[in-house]
């Protein structure tokens, strides 16, 4: 049986292992290079020759970006130097298999659809992944959705804060806009959280951390929280609040079976879950959502690659 390759490519690492039948293997992760374009094609093609083990079938690349899928063309691309480059193309062209390219996302929610044996378990779930930013990803039909141009599941661009009761609509000042989910609700705004309350309550861990030089973002208000300062579990807790709004939305909009939050966000637990679950059921219209389920992400870290090899199998099976 043919070696399938995932590939999970993020703007600080990358992470890649091979899939045999159900069967996915260790990854092997390095730090990416973003030095240029042609220097990260070099890494992709290298971190896949290495770790397939013998015949390769296809490749499954997941990459932080809009892809115009059909084309595997990469339309937009923040953090990693992929901007307009036709990257299904000139991987295809390298490695002589078949090469797919999608959102990082997009195929995180594919690989949620799945169980640990790696069976389909989800027809429809949204996916949010909280880190750096926030992505999404969509499976509706036990397929990725991906909308006209591959640009579906932004749903960290969805407006969430921005008060429009008594004033015009602001003019837009760049991406995350203000009010987004993205802006609000991301690992960055964890940290200006926790800067802020580092800042105005000396007399906290954060507050007493700042004052002895050292760092007090969103790591440590995690750590300082489960250790059970007030004001970090208050911040916390805030943050979370912001991420079940966008879960009520996600809900409210596509109705369904799951709705699953990954990345380095997840790794809070139920310092997440359960305030993001708690304000998402009370902004569910009455009667929406009554089967869906809110959870952590079950394949963890692994999501991105594991998706990014599932996405070669399905696209090599389909007719």
């Amino acid at each position: 049986m043919s070696d399938l390759v995932g590939v999970d490519l993020g703007g600080t690492k990358i992470a890649a292992a091979r899939m045999n039948g159900r069967h996915l293997g260790e990854a092997v992760v390095e730090p990416t290079n973003r030095s240029s374009a042609s220097a990260l094609l070099d890494q992709l093609v290298e971190l896949v020759v290495r770790v397939r083990s013998g015949e390769m079938s296809a490749v499954g690349i997941g990459v932080p970006s809009v892809v115009e899928f059909e084309t595997g063309r990469v339309v937009s691309s923040v953090n990693v130097p992929l901007a307009d480059l036709p990257l299904r193309q000139l991987l295809g062209e390298r490695l002589g298999v078949p090469v797919f390219i999608d959102n990082d996302a997009t195929v995180a929610a594919l690989a949620e659809a799945h169980d640990e044996q790696l069976q389909p378990i989800a027809d429809d779930l949204v996916m949010l992944t909280i880190g750096t930013g926030v992505g999404g990803g969509l499976v509706i039909g036990g397929r990725i959705y991906r909308g006209a141009i591959g640009g579906a599941a932004e749903i960290g661009h969805t407006i969430v804060g921005l008060a429009l009761s008594e004033s015009a609509v602001p003019a837009p000042d760049g991406f995350p806009q203000q009010g987004s989910l993205e802006s609000l609700a991301s690992g960055r705004a964890l940290d200006r959280l926790a800067a802020e309350a580092a800042r105005d309550h000396p007399e906290s861990a954060l507050g007493r951390l700042r004052a002895e030089g050292k760092t007090a973002l969103g790591p440590e208000a995690l750590r300082a929280a489960r250790g059970g300062d007030e004001v970090a579990g208050r911040l916390v807790e805030t943050w979370a609040e912001r991420v079940g709004i966008g879960i009520a939305n996600a809900i409210n909009t596509f109705d369904p079976d799951e709705v699953v939050l990954g990345g380095g966000g997840a790794l809070a637990g139920e310092l997440l879950l359960a305030p993001a679950t708690r304000v998402a059921r009370e902004y569910v219209l009455p009667g929406v959502g009554r089967r869906t389920t809110i959870r952590l992400a079950r394949h963890g870290v692994r999501a991105g690659v594991l998706g990014a090899a599932l996405l070669a199998m399905h696209e090599s099976e389909e007719p």
